[in-house]
């Protein structure tokens, strides 16, 4: 059976907790997306291969950084040949700003763009697309 809002019952079984990225440089790529959410950045356990940043407030989920050793090759969007499988949506107030303000962290601006006016596209310094939301 696959479950609809119709036939969920209660509250579930499980609370969301984590999203994890896979990339080459866990603690560069949790810095700057500690930049771009002001989050604190915790390294669980000392490691450097497992780094997550947590809401302060407590509530929500927590961004987590693993590292793969080998391999790694960024998503490509819009192509399929290494589909991004996740990507991070962030609103702000002013699309301008953000802009700016994620360039100077190392992001990248996507050459696609489909909604210029409402959301951009940007690849963080992994390669993994994120957007820039109009709040």
């Amino acid at each position: 059976m696959t479950a609809t809002s119709e036939n969920v019952p209660g509250p579930g079984i499980a609370r969301f907790a984590v999203v994890a990225l896979d990339c080459p440089d866990p603690v560069a790529l949790a810095g700057f997306y500690s930049a771009v959410t002001g989050w604190p950045l915790d390294r669980p356990f000392g490691s450097d291969g497992w780094v997550q940043l947590d809401p302060p407030d407590g509530r929500g989920a927590a961004l987590a950084f693993q590292k793969v050793s080998s391999g790694y090759r960024p998503p490509e969007w819009p192509g399929q040949d290494q589909p991004q499988q996740v990507h991070l949506d962030f609103d702000v107030p002013d699309l301008d700003e953000g802009e700016r303000a994620v360039l100077a962290l190392g992001a990248r601006k996507h050459d696609v763009q489909p909604a210029h006016d409402r959301f951009r596209v940007y690849l963080d310094p992994a390669g993994h697309p994120f957007c820039l939301v109009r709040a």
